[in-house]
């Protein structure tokens, strides 16, 4: 056995084991190794000190932490699953059932894993509208952003390939909606499903092309980017809260706190807290099956997932090449480009830490979302019941009546409204702000409008009367 001349001789591996079990009290050495090497392991993910600012509950509402627990959730829970799951069109409803009804916890395991999908998805856009709305995204972390986006894609991704995992009529005829909307993308659009499905309906081949993907590619891609996402906070240092009309912060002059206990403390709390609100839901919540899917009687309506709902919800209003190329396209592109269009390089203009910007900010916000809500709502009903954009414009193309015309109507609302805002004093930033948040709520009325109030044949409906 080595030795250290200055420890003395060093315990084996079974006493270890057995200090362990009946609790016997480790030496000081031991204790003081154990706690170098766990403080050398958080400390390489948070430096030393941090600005006492940062702890604030209520600026970051601790949204990173959750999602980082559901991460860590969905990946235990679905190691579990791989050991009873079988998939296969012939098994794999069956193997949910055997689950579910014959094993220990099953139940609770598929439920959280289900669930924990749902919720990673959701508190991930809740913490990009955090940073977007406290200007997180501003230098020195505009890459971060970009990382954050990618990472917000990878999650719907995983929730879509993993969607199809149950094998009833729920999974199977959202993803055959999903993935026929790809028939609509120019080009590559038929290719890119031939690749996932295999073509023709979904089946064996689709099943086994979405589960490899659900437990081999997506896990390990999340797990380094948000690694490597969580690292960059580090080097880029934490974003901190401002109030209202408080001057840029010097961050040399700034409150500083030991990491260790003050952010770990704050850390473990969230995590517990985000556990137990999981294991609660779970328990009394189970995760939906419906019948085992039927390839020859499809529901009526079908749906799409309903994170793709307001996709599906767009191909109703608008030409498919539109929903599906152009209008994700600009958006994505506007994403990219707002970090490095929104900050204003002058000193006295750094709004990051402060929510909504200014006081203008903020009832230009409030101002957008009734906007963006609103204007939807009643341009779906008007489109529902009296507009006929087809027939209006005669022989022209859809492409132009469906696509072009209403696109090109509504950009050009856009361009005067953000105009507007700027003769009335708005800065670039406030008008970002205020565009960003009406087509945020533009998009979240359509998927409401998509879940709640589309009955048969996709009719508009009141939710009682479905």
């Amino acid at each position: 056995m080595n030795q250290d001349d200055s420890r003395g001789p060093q315990p084996g591996l079974l006493t270890r084991v057995r200090r362990s079990i009946w609790r016997e009290p480790w030496p000081e050495s031991d204790r003081g190794r154990v706690r170098l090497t766990l403080n050398d392991l958080i400390l390489h993910l948070h430096a030393p000190r941090v600005p006492q600012r940062a702890l604030r509950a209520t600026y970051s509402y601790g949204l990173g932490i959750f999602a980082i627990v559901l991460f860590g959730v969905l990946g235990f829970t679905g190691v579990l699953l791989t050991f009873t799951y079988t998939p296969s069109p012939n098994d794999a409803y069956a193997s949910i059932q055997t689950l579910t009804a014959e094993i220990w916890i099953g139940a609770l395991i598929r439920n959280m894993h289900h669930w924990s999908g749902n919720l990673l998805l959701i508190v991930s856009v809740l913490h990009l509208l955090r940073v977007f709305y406290t200007a997180a995204f501003h230098p020195p972390r505009e890459f971060n952003w970009l990382l954050g986006l990618g990472l917000l894609a990878l999650v719907a991704l995983s929730n879509f390939t993993g969607y199809l995992m149950p094998w009833d009529q729920l999974a199977y005829w959202a993803t055959t909606i999903a993935t026929s909307m790809l028939n609509y993308v120019p080009v590559a659009g038929a290719s890119i499903r031939e690749f996932l499905v295999g073509g023709g309906d979904i089946g064996e081949f689709a099943l086994r092309t979405f589960f490899a993907f659900h437990i081999v590619v997506f896990p390990p891609l999340l797990a380094i980017i948000i690694s490597y996402h969580i690292w960059r906070v580090r080097k880029d240092t934490f974003s901190l809260p401002r109030a209202l009309n408080e001057p840029p912060l010097d961050r040399r002059r700034i409150e500083r706190v030991t990491t260790i206990p003050h952010l770990l403390n704050l850390e473990i709390g969230l995590a517990l807290l985000a556990l137990a609100l999981l294991i609660a839901w779970s328990t009394w919540v189970p995760a939906p099956l419906e019948d085992a899917a039927n390839p020859t009687h499809p529901p009526n309506p079908a749906k799409a997932a309903w994170y793709f709902m307001g996709f599906q919800e767009l191909l109703l209003h608008f030409h498919p090449a539109f929903v599906t190329v152009v209008i994700p396209g600009l958006t994505l592109l506007g994403l990219f480009l707002l970090p490095y269009t929104d900050a204003d390089p002058r000193p006295e203009r750094n709004v990051t830490g402060i929510w909504f910007r200014s006081r203008r900010g903020r009832w230009l916000a409030a101002l957008s979302a009734l906007l963006g809500a609103g204007l939807t709502a009643a341009l779906v009903v008007a489109d529902e019941h009296w507009l006929d954009l087809p027939a209006l414009f005669g022989g022209l193309p859809t492409a132009i009546s469906n696509g072009a015309v209403p696109i090109g109507a509504l950009a050009l609302g856009l361009v005067v409204y953000y105009w507007s805002l700027g003769r009335q004093g708005a800065t670039r930033s406030e008008r970002n702000l205020a565009l960003f948040t009406l087509l945020f709520a533009a998009f979240l009325t359509l998927t409401v409008i998509g879940v709640f109030f589309r009955g048969e044949n996709m009719a508009l409906v009141l939710p009682w009367n479905r």
